[in-house]
């Protein structure tokens, strides 16, 4: 018969290194979407276009809450994550423009 204490850490264990993985998962797919946000700014910034498209933006916002929804993830959190990386976007897209 398995002890509960052990079977809790080795549980704890397991829901530990799936989050280490998920982290990893999210940190090299935030890197790539940069990638392709930088190469936006530098296209915006090569045409003169803003650095900011709000129609994007809240279509963006709205596509994020309903896949939260899906996933069973707070729309609220979820939106105020996308505005975050949102703003970190213009930001260096307003670099480009300088």
């Amino acid at each position: 018969m398995t002890n509960p204490v052990t079977q809790a850490a080795t549980l704890l264990k397991e829901h530990r290194e799936s989050i280490d993985r998920l982290d990893a998962i999210l940190v090299y797919t935030l890197g790539e979407r940069f990638k392709h946000t930088q190469a936006v700014g530098k296209l915006k910034a090569t045409h003169d276009l803003p650095p900011s498209d709000p129609t994007r933006e809240a279509a963006q916002i709205a596509r994020l809450e309903d896949l939260a929804k899906e996933a069973d993830l707070d729309p609220a959190f979820a939106k105020a994550f996308l505005k975050f990386i949102i703003q970190e976007v213009i930001r260096h897209h307003k670099k480009h423009q300088n």
